[in-house]
């Protein structure tokens, strides 16, 4: 088994970051790891397959309290479901496929987060930017356009 998914890694994780270790817990971080870039759906089909019984509203409280706990990061492509991953902390972006809707993860095109410098910051102090870059997957390219 991974150490990203081994129950005892994930324990370790959950706390390090102060958060109590419960099965759901353990079960919706190691979903995560083993299925970037999946919905909340896919994250529940997965638990479901080790912890048959928990419910969808355990998973959405185990993934906002993975997420507060800066252990998984949300984010959501214009006109897509929410999406969760464990890479955290590096300010990268992602590439999403308007065919198929994979995903896949970029780094920052320059430097260190925020990575993008704003024309205008309006008196924010920024330290974040998040950046999606849209187009079609090479199998998707190969094939015939929608």
């Amino acid at each position: 088994m991974s150490t990203r998914t081994d129950p005892a890694a994930l324990a370790d994780q959950l706390r390090s970051a102060a958060l109590r270790v419960t099965r759901p817990r353990v079960a919706v971080l190691g979903a995560v790891h083993a299925h970037p870039h999946a919905d909340t759906e896919t994250i529940l089909g997965a638990v479901r397959a080790d912890l048959p019984a928990v419910s969808h509203q355990a998973v959405y409280d185990c993934l906002a309290a993975l997420t507060r706990a800066g252990l998984v990061r949300r984010f959501q492509p214009a006109g897509s479901t929410a999406r969760y991953e464990t890479r955290t902390g590096d300010n990268h972006h992602h590439l999403v496929c308007r065919a198929c809707g994979r995903v896949v993860d970029v780094d920052c095109a320059v430097g260190a987060a925020p990575c993008l410098v704003a024309a205008d910051e309006h008196g924010f102090a920024v330290d974040e930017a998040e950046v999606t870059y849209w187009g079609r997957c090479a199998a998707c390219a190969a094939g015939p356009t929608p």
